[in-house]
């Protein structure tokens, strides 16, 4: 908004003190007038002029009517203060729930009262047609002004209260995922100030990217969502809710992200850890990176590959006999015995996955007994030469 009235229409300049003097002599009659007409727009919309936010706009339309008369008499006069009141009813307007237009509508028919008021005083005592032009033209810059002022208090409300609704489900969700789970007053506490009613379970989903006031939008269901080390980590209340998979699959088509398991509420740290692990390995390509990777399917190989190196590990340590030979053969055998466990150790049926000819197992198998000798008959080391085996199969020692 412009600083003076003058900058908005200079022709104010111009005009004989005596105009400024009679506006002054009938500003009463402005109020009552522009107050009653005000009175029926907000009728209209449903609001009154009683209330907190009634007794704001009765002071603003008060402000705008003083501050406009006084300054078609003095052209040059600040009007920061009348700027600070209409960017602060903006701001109400938005915490009352208002649109953002509303106000602008009720200072246009505001401004509309005011010209046809000042129209009816053409008189000698009034002012002169040409004098009301220059007026009217000042008049409808200085509520285009006001307006503009309302609209960026609007907006900065808008804005700040969007901060402050990530700030609070920021904070709820951090609260989720932590390790030592919060006592009961703190979550309510938490969910109470962002709204959410605590669901009885959830899931945590880990998607690539920062967006996530627009991903929790999109998947709707009451999810929220926040960054977390550099991704967005979103909370779906009632997984099992009849389509709620179906639309965050939908809005999470062409990204990649990762579904944790759905548990209780108290234990949603598990399915972030879930979830959060699942994106890294989308990342390194261990994991599908095309689709929504469902935690719950892929169990094992998060497991094996839960510590970078672990699994790693285990594959050197317990397929030490194989490292001596030559690759061709050390990759047959490993394959062999891979085959063979996953049959729990039937010759035919692991002949028949391999394509194989049952001697040729036959035979594989007895080098494979002279190689490992009792650890096949054990149990736990057959667990640890299949997960070995299943984690690294084409890269054996």
């Amino acid at each position: 908004m412009s600083d003076a009235l003058i900058d908005i229409e200079p022709g104010l300049a111009g005009l004989a003190p005596h105009v400024g003097e009679h506006l002054r002599s009938i500003k009463a009659n402005l109020h009552d007038r522009i107050l009653t007409t005000v009175r029926a727009a907000l009728s209209a919309q449903g609001r009154s002029l009683t209330g907190g936010q009634g007794h704001g706009l009765a002071l603003g339309v008060e402000t705008a009517v003083d501050a406009f008369v006084e300054a078609v008499a003095d052209p040059t006069r600040d009007l920061a203060q009348t700027r600070s009141v209409f960017h602060a009813l903006g701001r109400t307007e938005y915490r009352e729930g208002h649109r953002v237009d509303a106000l602008r509508s009720i200072l246009t028919i505001g401004a509309r009262a005011i010209w046809d008021f000042l129209v009816q005083q053409t008189k000698p005592a009034g002012p002169a047609p040409g004098e009301l032009y220059i007026i009217a033209a000042a008049l409808f810059g200085y509520i285009d002004a006001l307006a503009g002022a309302a609209a960026e208090g609007y907006l900065d409300e808008q804005q700040d209260a969007a901060h402050d609704w990530a700030t609070t489900r920021r904070r709820l969700i951090t609260l989720l995922v932590q390790p030592d789970p919060p006592g009961n007053a703190a979550l309510q506490a938490a969910a109470d100030a962002a709204r959410w009613p605590l669901p009885e379970t959830v899931a945590v989903v880990s998607v690539s990217g920062t967006d996530a006031e627009h991903l929790a939008r999109t998947t709707g269901g009451g999810a929220i969502a926040t960054v977390i080390d550099e991704a967005v980590r979103l909370v779906l209340p009632e997984p099992h809710t009849p389509g709620r998979l179906t639309q965050l699959r939908r809005a999470l088509a062409g990204r990649q992200a990762a579904l944790g398991s759905t548990v209780a509420m108290r234990q949603a740290r598990i399915s972030y850890r879930l979830s959060r692990r699942a994106l890294h390995l989308q990342h390194d390509g261990t994991l599908p990176h095309d689709a929504v990777v469902d935690c719950d399917e892929h169990l094992l190989t998060l497991l094996t590959a839960w510590e970078p190196g672990l699994a790693d590990r285990l594959a050197a340590h317990v397929l030490t006999p194989l490292a001596r030979l030559k690759p061709a053969s050390r990759q047959n055998l490993a394959e062999t015995l891979l085959t063979w466990l996953r049959c729990q150790g039937q010759v035919i049926a692991t002949a028949d996955a391999l394509r194989a000819h049952p001697q040729t197992v036959r035979y594989r198998m007895r080098k494979l007994r002279e190689l490992f000798g009792a650890t096949l008959d054990d149990p736990d080391a057959r667990l640890a030469l299949h997960l070995a085996l299943r984690h690294y199969p084409r890269h054996t020692p």
